[in-house]
Parts: C-alpha cells; structure tokens; sequence
C-alpha cells in the first residue's frame, strides 16, 4: 500500500538534503545521525534511517537495508541505490538520491499512476540502468494494479523491438475514440485503457523520434516531473590539471631534446630495466 503523505515529504526532504550534503564532502555516516533528528518524529523515516545507519556501518551499502525495509521503500527505490553502489556502474549515487527526492516530492503532492511510470521509466532510459531488472522493480510499485503490471511487463519484452510511443499510444483513449471514430471496435478487456486522451495524442505525434522527446513533451503539457540529470564536472575544475600533465610531457620532451644536443644522442640505457645478476652454477 502506498505510505501516507506525510511519510513521502519527509523522503523528499531526507533524499534532498542528503544528497546536497554530500555534495558539500560531509561523511554520510555524520548525516543519517543529524538527519535522524531532523525529520518528523511522527513518521516511520526515523526508524529506517538508523537501520540504514546500521547497515552502512557494517556492510557499506544502502540497498541490502532498503531491500529488508520493503514495506517503506519501494523495489524500484531499493533498485535505484543498488545501481548507484555498484562499481562497477556510471550511475552516480547523488543523482540517485536526486530522482528518489523528486520522486517523492511527486508523490506527496498527488502523483498519478501515468505520471510515476513515465518518470521510473524515462530514469532507467536515461541513465541506461537496463530496462529487465529495472521494469521488473517498477512493476512492483503498490501504485499499480494489474492492468499496468500486465502491461509493463508487455513493455519489457517489446521495448526496443516495438517503439516506446507505440505502445503507449494503444493504450490510450485517443487510440480508442480514433477506432470508434472509423467505425472499428476498440473494446478489448485483454487492453485495459491505461493513458488519457493527451498522453496518447502527445505519443503520436512523437513516434519514431527519440523518446526523450516524447517525454520532455509530456513534461511540458501535463506537468510530469522531470528526472534529474548528471551534473557534467565544470570545464574550469579540469583545467588545472590538464595543463599541468601537458607541462609535465613538455618537460620531459625538452629534456631528451637537451640530452640529444648536449651528448650527442639519447641515453637510452635509463630506461631499461636492471639486469639480473646471473645465477651460481
């Protein structure tokens, strides 16, 4: 069942001024304990942060505590952490406490089912989380009945085969007065309509472009929240030191050119490694 909505501002709030801390070069360890007393008493957060604390204390990870915590994070909220804290992954762990903060915020001020899924999915497609694992978690969200689990699940299988606008577009009440309208029968009880008359006129008219078009146009028109992108590390922060490994290479350049004209040719023996001295018979 979804949480009250006072337990998703204060997850904004947590996510949010975790994220902003961190950023700061704050130990999150110092964080979850002042963030503790920060949060409402009221809400179950309090509880989940020092379960965090715990688990981040003797395993270094989040998502093995949100994942026992199942009843207060979601499995697409737990998916997102355990992809951030994989090393092996490009995904960053503050843009994930940024789009679970913006999550939340959605939520607390009445989230629609069409809005959460097209945020959950436009965050896997834009930060190539993988879209298996990733519709699988959010087809786990208690928002979502089974229609729409039935549907993601189709969306996971056809994704990449079948265009994205495609698939939203037939699900649609536009498709459906568009069949009435040709005298075509458009009652399917297998097609559950899942997306309203703009979602579904909005997706045609973005079919087979790129679908973060289609998703910054439903953003536009009916208020769908943005996910959060990667803050790209200032040219400026990356110019000192690459200056300084182009000054480093232009020494040693100078320095064989001056070797070369002062002895007549380069030493090379330098750089060979140390013979061994041969063994006893």
């Amino acid at each position: 069942m979804p949480l009250e909505r006072e337990e998703y501002v204060e997850q904004a709030y947590f996510f949010r001024t975790l994220a902003e801390r961190i950023s700061a070069g704050l130990s999150v360890q110092e964080l979850l304990g002042t963030l503790r007393e920060e949060v409402l008493a009221s809400t179950k957060l309090p509880l989940a942060i020092d379960f965090l604390a715990a688990e981040l204390k003797f395993h270094g990870v989040f998502g093995t505590a949100m994942a026992k915590l199942g009843h207060y994070f979601t499995p697409f909220q737990t998916f997102l952490v355990v992809a951030s804290e994989d090393e092996r992954a490009r995904f960053d762990f503050r843009t994930a406490l940024e789009v679970l903060a913006r999550e939340a915020k959605y939520r607390a001020e009445g989230a629609t089912t069409q809005g959460i899924f097209l945020f959950q999915f436009e965050t896997l497609s834009r930060n190539r989380l993988g879209y298996d694992a990733g519709l699988d978690a959010v087809a786990e969200d208690p928002m979502f009945d089974a229609p729409w689990r039935e549907w993601i699940h189709v969306v996971r299988r056809q994704i990449g085969i079948i265009d994205f606008a495609d698939l939203l577009y037939v699900r649609s009440q536009h498709y459906v007065n568009q069949q009435r309208a040709q005298g075509l029968s458009a009652d399917d009880s297998a097609s559950a309509v899942l997306f309203g008359e703009k979602e579904g006129q909005i997706a045609l008219a973005n079919r087979r472009k790129d679908p973060l078009l289609l998703f910054a146009a439903l953003e536009r028109h009916l208020g769908y929240p943005t996910v959060p992108r990667p803050q790209r590390e200032s040219e400026e922060k990356q110019l000192l030191p690459t200056l300084m490994r182009r000054v480093e290479r232009l020494e040693s350049r100078l320095r064989l050119i001056e070797e070369e004209q002062q002895k007549g040719g380069i030493d090379l023996s330098k750089f060979y490694g140390q013979t061994p001295p041969p063994e006893a018979e």
